[in-house]
């Protein structure tokens, strides 16, 4: 995998991918948002791959937002393509068959805060910002914003951030649900890399078919919910980790999973 603005470091069963444009404090221009796209798709295909951690480049910034000369210039079918291809990019990190980690390191402000979103589990440094402050330019949230945040940390709440514009330091994410843990600047690499190897050790269709279940059952009746969540239990059951993982707690032993 070749990248202009990614770097995609490849570890022991995870992978490490960092948006690479300290000098603009990692802003999400159409370059970069199309490879996020196309790694993230090559990273579903990877089956040595068993997590990933997002982060930004340089000390300062997760991302700090979108490239405002590229939206200066946008009319309204410039923005429709501009808001699409960040949906299309952040959708492939939530639908990816994986746990994702985001490691936000500094300024996560409006597509930023919105890829931050778009993963799994945000791990943030007591430096982290964050912030929807699109209306401060006359714009809204458009790739995922509006829905994510209202999904993490309530309907009302999601409008005080947007609607204001206002940025929130870590604590305060954490405080609302935005993020999951928070953790002096120097260790968040570490604590993240710790949870990406703790996944990666765990049963990989198991990890698959949770994080469906939670994703395809939020936002529809409980009886429905139910419903998807006892078709992937019945999926699971029939595989082959399943009876190792079982068999290795009657035994006493460490489960070998091999993703059958």
């Amino acid at each position: 995998m070749s990248y202009k603005n990614l770097l995609v470091d490849k570890k022991d069963g995870y992978v490490v991918v960092t948006v690479n444009r300290p000098k603009v404090m990692n802003a999400l221009n159409k370059e970069t948002v199309a490879e996020i796209l196309r790694c993230f798709e090559e990273l579903g295909a990877d089956g040595e791959v068993k997590a990933v951690i997002v982060t930004g480049g340089g000390e300062k910034s997760f991302v700090a937002g979108a490239d405002i000369g590229e939206l200066n210039a946008a009319d309204r079918d410039g923005g429709l393509e501009i808001t699409r291809n960040g949906q299309a990019a952040f959708g492939k990190i939530e639908d990816l068959p994986k746990p994702v980690i985001a490691a936000v390191n500094g300024y996560a402000l409006g597509g930023g805060c919105e890829l931050a979103m778009a993963c799994d589990i945000r791990i943030a440094s007591e430096r982290a910002k964050f912030g929807q402050p699109e209306v401060t330019l006359g714009l809204i949230p458009g790739y995922g914003g509006t829905q994510r945040l209202s999904r993490l940390v309530g309907k009302g709440k999601a409008k005080e951030l947007i609607l204001t514009g206002e940025m929130i330091d870590a604590h305060e994410a954490l405080r609302i649900g935005l993020v999951e843990r928070v953790v002096p600047q120097e260790k968040l690499m570490s604590e993240a890399e710790a949870l990406a190897t703790k996944l990666v050790g765990l049963g990989p269709i198991a990890l698959k078919l949770a994080k469906n279940s939670i994703d395809a059952g939020f936002n529809i009746p409980m009886d429905e919910a139910l419903r998807v969540e006892s078709e992937r239990f019945g999926e699971v059951c029939a595989t082959e980790d399943k009876n190792e993982g079982t068999k290795a707690f009657l035994e006493k032993r460490k489960p070998e999973f091999k993703g059958m």
